[in-house]
């Protein structure tokens, strides 16, 4: 038998005609595994893309905010005793100067953007449009006021202004709380210090978080209607009655699915069982007492000045 030929030490290198391709060290990747690791390095999650505007700049978080660093539970507080406080007024003018200063407040203060305010206040201003034209229409009385074509009463628009006022005020109070408080922060501080029981606190977290991602899961159905619909047009979602209530549908049975697992997860982790310890506790001190302080001083000094003016009614000007 012919005897076998030796084994090379190493492999030959295939050489071009540039001459053998760069050696890479043992730290070096490869090119098209750089590119695929700063691909990936570069790439955003969903979550980034809602924390960060599409200009790049990172969006602030509540408690960076000198209205998000007040504590929850007495910022909650003082919003609850200042709306009841205007709902026992029903003149104009108390109410819109609240109005003012709880918009300066928030878009100072509370560093919200000025979009942001005018889209939440959109429903209030829908309802408070509606209480001044029932008034107006409904409520007789005072001397006669022409509005353009339609003569009414005086005492209908006076009635119906305050109200609708009162009712922005309280929208943007409760704005206050909405938008400028974190919702983890706000739970832990109502199991701290206002002494809630932990089932009820975890459960409203658990309720917020599903909130907030339904308008994901809507919008996930809606393409998956899109994509199973031959008969659509490309770029456009059905807008059918049945496709809205199918969808609709789907939102309710998913909704209704994720509470359910969110449910075993928290009996699964014996929430409610006992006494538990806070991971990240709430401070409490003397800036959120005196910032609750001055805001109660505010309104007051406000209920006080239009007392004097003469122009502050109370709640028997809608019996009268």
């Amino acid at each position: 038998m012919p005897a076998r030929p030796p084994a090379p030490s190493s492999p030959a290198r295939v050489v071009g005609p540039h001459g053998p391709p760069p050696r890479r060290g043992p730290g070096r990747a490869r090119p098209g595994a750089r590119r695929r690791l700063g691909h990936r390095r570069r790439g955003r999650t969903r979550s980034d893309r809602a924390r960060s505007p599409r200009g790049g700049r990172p969006v602030s978080a509540p408690h960076s905010t000198p209205l998000g660093r007040w504590n929850p539970t007495v910022k909650l507080a003082t919003v609850l005793v200042v709306s009841t406080g205007a709902l026992l007024v029903t003149d104009p003018y108390t109410p819109a100067i609240g109005w003012v200063l709880t918009v300066a407040a928030l878009l100072v203060a509370g560093r919200v953007p000025v979009r942001t305010f005018a889209l939440a206040h959109v429903p209030f201003l829908v309802f408070a449009t509606s209480l001044l034209v029932v008034n107006v229409a409904t409520r007789p009385g005072g001397d006669p006021v022409d509005l353009g074509p339609v003569t009414v009463g005086s005492d209908g628009l006076t009635i119906g202004a305050g109200l609708a006022v009162r009712t922005l005020l309280v929208g943007a109070l409760s704005l206050t709380v909405a938008v400028t408080t974190d919702p983890v922060r706000l739970m832990t501080s109502l199991h701290q210090h206002g002494r809630l029981p932990l089932t009820w606190t975890y459960a409203v977290l658990a309720a917020h978080r599903l909130l907030v991602e339904l308008p994901d899961a809507w919008h996930t159905i809606r393409c998956a209607q899109a994509v199973r619909d031959p008969r659509r047009r490309p770029g456009t979602l059905p807008r059918s009655p049945r496709a809205l209530g199918t969808a609709a549908f789907a939102l309710l049975v998913g909704a209704v699915r994720r509470s359910e697992r969110l449910t075993v997860a928290l009996e699964s982790r014996g929430l409610g069982s006992g006494p538990r310890t806070t991971a990240r506790p709430v401070p409490l001190g003397v800036p959120d007492v005196v910032a609750a302080v001055a805001v109660l001083a505010v309104a007051a000094a406000v209920v006080v000045v239009g007392i004097r003016g003469g122009w502050v009614t109370g709640l028997g000007a809608l019996t009268a």
